[in-house]
Formats: C-alpha cells, structure tokens, sequence
C-alpha cells in the first residue's frame, strides 16, 4: 500500500446529529474556473457522456422499439433534446444545484440540510432519502456494466469475427477497473478531463458529419415533433420514453459532485461542451437513420467512416472506463456519508490521497460492486439486454430529489406555496411519466436495480432502528455527570496518574463501561475525559468551532469534538487543540476506551422483527474496529464490552 494511503473506519455511532445549518464551508480552490470546469468533464459528465452509445439506438431497436420512419426519428431526436434541456439544464444545472448543503450535494446532504432546519417530525423525508441513496447502489452496477459493454459491442461493428471476444474482453476491463480502484486516480485524475474533451469532441464531429448528409434533422429542434411522436405512437409512445430517458441517466451526478468542484465549472462545463456534443451526436444518429433507416445495430459507430472504428472504440472503452471509475467513486462517497449520518455500520476505508480528502477506497464496496457487475454482463449478456435494467432506479431517484427540493423551497428558500407547487409539478410531470414509462421495464431487467436499492434501503433502515434501539437500552444506565463526581467525594477510588480518554455518544452524562470500570477495577486515573464525537448534519466544521471543554471537579472533564459528515475525524489531533480550553493532555501517553456492545436478540416483545434483529446483530459483529475512525493509536486503546438486550 502507498505511504500516502491511510486506514480509517467509518463510525456507527452517529452522536446526535444536531446539524446547526450555520456552519462554514470551507474555502473553495483558488483554480481557474476553466481548470475545474476541465477537471469535472472526467468526473461529473462521464455517464452522461457516454449514454450516446446505446440510448438513442435502444429507441428503435430494444424492448419497446418503433419503426424508424422519418416522423418517428424526427420525434425520438426532439424528446431526447427537449430532455436534455428539461432535467439537466434547468431541473439540475438552474435549479436543484442550487440545493446544497453547506457546498456539499447528493441524496444525503440533502436530507441532511432539510432533517437540520426543520422544526417538525421529518421521518418521511428521512425514508424518502434513504431510499434514494440505496438505489444509487443498484445504479452503479449498472452503469459500469452497460457503460463499458456498450464500448466492447463496437468491435462487432469493425468485425464480426469478434463477437466471441466482446464479453471476455468486457469482464477483464471491469475487473482491473475495480482491482485498481484501490491505487485511487489521484494520480492519473488529471489525465480524465482532457480524454473526456477528447470524447465530446469526437462526438460533436461525428455528430456533424451526419447533420450536414442530412441536415434536415435539425427540425427535431421543434417540440412540435415530441408532441407528434406521443400522439401518434400513443402507448408504444409512451414505452419509448423509458429508452428516452437513458440519455440522462447520470444526471444526479452533477448534483452529488458539486462538493468536489463548485457550481460554476459544472455549468460552464456542461454548456460550453458537454451539451452541445450530446444534442450533435443525438441529431447526428438520428440523420443516419434518415438516410438510412437500416442502421439500427449500433449508430452511433455507424456514424464513424471504416478507418476510425477501432480508434474510437478504443476512445469509447477508455471513456466508459472514466464514467465508471466516477460512478464507483461516488459510490464510495455516498458509503461514506452514510456510515457518518448514521445509516450503516462501520466501514474500513483506505484514503488514497494525502491531499483530497474525497479521495478514497472501501474494499468491501468496491468488491461488492464487481462481482454484481460482472454477474449483470454475464447474465444479460448484451448491452440492450442491460438497457431494459437501465433506468428505474434512475428515474425514481429523480422524482425523490423533486419532492425533496420542494420543501427545499418552502423551508429554506422560504417560497409562497403556488409558486413551490408549480415548479415541483412542472417537474414532476416529466419525471413521473418516465417514472411510468420505466416500469414496464421491471421484468426486462428493471427489477435487478430495484432489488439491489430495496437490499441497501432494509440494511440502512435496519441499522438506523438498531442504534437507535442500543441507543435507549443504554441511556437508561447512564448517570448524570454531576452525580458521579459526587460519588467519587463520597466514595472515593484509589487514583493513578495518567489521563483515560472515554468514548462515549452521549454527551449528558456517564458512560456505562466507565462505571463498569469502576466497580470492577476499584481504580481510577487522576485525569478523567468524557469524550463524545458528534456528527453534524452539515459537510465540515471549522477547527475552531470543534471543541467544546466542560470542566468538573476531580478531575473530570467532559469534551465534545463536532465534525461534519465529509470531515476525517481525528480525535489526538484534537485533543491537542483543548489546550486553548484550558486541558493540558498529553496524547501520547493517554488511554482510550472504547465500548464494545455484545448484542442479545430480545425473546419476549422484541422491537423489531426477529430477522431484523438477526441482521442487526450481523452487521454489528461484522463491523470494523471503531477505534480506527478516531485515529487513536491502538497500542492505546482497550475495548471494554457491554452487553445490551435488544
């Protein structure tokens, strides 16, 4: 492993997530807007980007396919711009980015931002998010599998000697895709940008050079001609849209990765190029099939004269390669977030950058994600096998993120409820007919994504419940802070020097396993830390902002460290920061303990259902060693366990 690579473990405890909105984001890059915004192309726009190679052929050629006569390639062309247009330049670009959370976005910051400012029981935006985050999981399977597929499937085009090799040579890519992910792209990051300019300029120029053969397609400008599509095709219409709707699929990204760049150079970048290459490379197909409507196998190679087809696959692969690296990324990203506020358990993650902070690893996910991904190429086989899988999740994220924003409006923005309800319902109705749309794709393929989203939504909920329940059973043994100083005048324990560090995520009093110390070791150190780690609801808090020292007599003190959801917690390092407060502590010699529960499932009136509890007890076991999320040194760390009754 690099001497720049980490190990850190994602906390299950959550703290209290008392999320106060006003704290700072940290300071942006001081880059060069056209620095970033190159930068994003490699990370944000790569799934969009490469959508091309299969969205507009799945139209006319996959589950739910319509004739390619010229009124309907002129109406699919207008519904995939007037698409483009409608969800990602005005719905993301204008609208929901404008959402985030202190500079961060994605699905949990912002049920984050909203569960820290409203005033009222948020327990179903808190479903709603985490049911949108865990389709996420599912979408990322499928992205990498239909992406880089989609690529291979060009070689069929240059050859037909070569459909044996399309599969073996897609499962080989995937799997050094993920056997590397472990190096991290800090250091080939900055090389995505200028492939991905590359990529849309090769799709703006074959774009053109199929608009000028038929230069007539740019009709399809018109909505006049989506209209005429719906009304005419009328149900097979509608089935379309689920085909249509691929050319966003990856949309969300733009909103999960403001934190990583900035507003700016995501809108730069997608109206500067991104979105001028995909609307030329859609009317560029869309000519191909008016001057030849028999070009339906792959268009967008078709597109390409004889001598450039094996150098643009191998630009495609290279490119689906980017989108999937980004997608897995965020994959990790959103783990992270999740084990943060509360809603998985303990993660080992490895930081591959010294540098970026976003910049990490989690094997466990990484090796989840490739053996899901390999079974969907091998078990679809194609990538219009792998379209029919391609879109529910996405789409049902969708409508979530417009529900979400509504409130959004009303709360933060503080808008008049008929202006927040017409711009949600503008939405919606776009969103909910692709929503419609994609769920007749379920039994092609669409209940993979699902099934996969509704397996992470039953672990987080069941572990949001579990801690929640280990929680009370616990708070019920904890006695106040004032009443144990008092105990210790009154009953005073034989005192050694040193300092003990105890963690705890309660921080109204005693922990358990510190009176359970007590009683059994009748001995304590003459410097006592009560410490609780408390995440925010908001991305980072300032160093300043972190320590809160409270100072009790005996020689107990009661701190708490306040870190944000995207911050590395680093409890020594902090320590060190309480001298200002008035604690001298030498973290070099101090102890730390930490709690291990040891969980019992409840045989009579158990509040969850009994496999819930199994499972809770599961994940629990299976959990990494908590001690490695604070950066305490383990030479200095002693478990003590308790045991708790579900």
């Amino acid at each position: 492993m690099p001497e720049e690579q980490r190990e850190q473990i994602i906390e299950e405890e959550p703290g209290k997530l008392a999320g106060e909105a006003g704290a700072p984001h940290e300071e942006k890059s001081k880059e060069s807007l056209i620095f970033v915004s190159l930068t994003a192309l490699g990370v944000v726009f790569g799934d969009i980007g490469t959508n091309v190679l299969f969205a507009f052929r799945e139209c006319f050629g996959g589950q739910h396919p319509v004739p390619p006569s010229p009124e309907n390639v002129l109406g699919v062309v207008s519904l995939i711009f007037w698409t483009l247009l409608i969800i990602v330049s005005v719905k993301y670009i204008l609208y929901v980015m404008r959402m985030d959370n202190h500079g961060e976005g994605g699905m949990l910051a912002l049920m984050a931002l909203l569960s820290s400012w409203r005033k009222r029981d948020y327990s179903i935006l808190v479903f709603l998010g985490m049911f949108g985050a865990a389709l996420l999981y599912g979408d990322g399977m499928i992205t990498s599998a239909i992406s880089v597929l989609s690529a291979v499937e060009g070689l069929k085009v240059a050859t037909s000697s070569m459909d044996q090799y399309v599969l073996p040579i897609t499962v080989v890519i995937l799997i050094l895709l993920f056997v590397f992910q472990r190096r991290g792209t800090a250091g080939i990051g900055s090389i995505f940008g200028p492939i991905m300019v590359i990529w849309f300029a090769a799709l703006a120029v074959l774009g053109i050079s199929g608009i000028v053969r038929q230069p007539q397609i740019l009709a399809g400008v018109s909505p006049v001609y989506a209209v005429r599509f719906l009304t005419s095709n009328q149900f097979l219409g509608f089935l379309v849209l689920g085909a249509v709707f691929l050319c966003v699929a990856g949309a969300e990204a733009l909103y999960a990765d403001v934190g990583h760049f900035n507003s700016r150079a995501i809108r730069l970048a997608w109206y500067a190029l991104t979105f001028p290459a995909l609307v030329l490379n859609y009317f560029g197909q869309g000519a191909l099939l008016l001057e030849n409507p028999r070009e339906l196998t792959h268009p967008f190679y078709q597109l390409a004269p004889g001598w450039a087809l094996y150098p643009l696959v191998v630009l495609a692969t290279v490119a689906t390669v980017i989108a999937s690296q980004a997608v897995i990324s965020g994959v990790f990203s959103l783990s992270r977030q999740a084990a943060f506020l509360g809603l998985f358990p303990r993660l080992r993650v490895v930081q591959t950058s010294a540098v970026k902070i976003g910049q990490i690893y989690i094997p466990t996910i990484n090796w989840l994600l490739m053996i899901g991904t390999i079974a969907l190429v091998l078990g679809f086989r194609t990538s219009s096998g792998l379209a029919g899988a391609y879109g529910v999740a996405v789409s049902a994220t969708m409508v979530i993120t417009t529900i979400l924003a509504f409130h959004v409006t009303r709360e933060l923005w503080g808008w008049r409820l008929i202006p927040a309800i017409l711009v949600t319902a503008g939405f919606l109705v776009v969103d909910l007919a692709f929503l419609g749309a994609n769920m007749f794709r379920i039994v092609q393929g669409g209940w993979v994504a699902l099934l996969a989203g509704t397996g992470v939504f039953v672990l987080m909920s069941t572990w949001k419940r579990g801690r929640a329940v280990v929680k009370r059973r616990l708070d019920r043994q904890i006695m106040p802070v004032e009443a144990f100083v008092h105990r210790l005048q009154d009953e005073p324990p034989v005192r050694v020097p040193g300092t003990a560090v105890f963690m705890t995520g309660n921080p109204q009093g005693t922990p358990p396993m510190l009176l359970h110390h007590l009683k059994h070791n009748q001995v304590l150190h003459e410097r006592v830390i009560l410490l609780t780690v408390v995440i925010e609801d908001v991305p980072r808090v300032w160093v300043k902002d972190r320590v809160e020292v409270s100072n009790y007599e005996k020689g107990i003190y009661q701190i708490v460290l306040h870190f944000g959801f995207m911050d590395d917690p680093d409890v020594p390092g902090e320590l060190r920061h309480a001298q200002a407060h008035g604690l001298d502590v030498d973290v070099r010699s101090a102890t730390y303990y930490v709690g291990g529960q040891i969980l019992t499932p409840k045989e009579d009136d158990p509040v969850m259902a009994v496999w819930r509890e199994k499972l809770f007890i599961y994940l629990t076991r299976n959990a990494a060693w908590s001690a490695g999320f604070y950066n305490l040194p383990a030479k200095q760390v002693i478990e003590l366990g308790i045991q708790v009754e579900l």
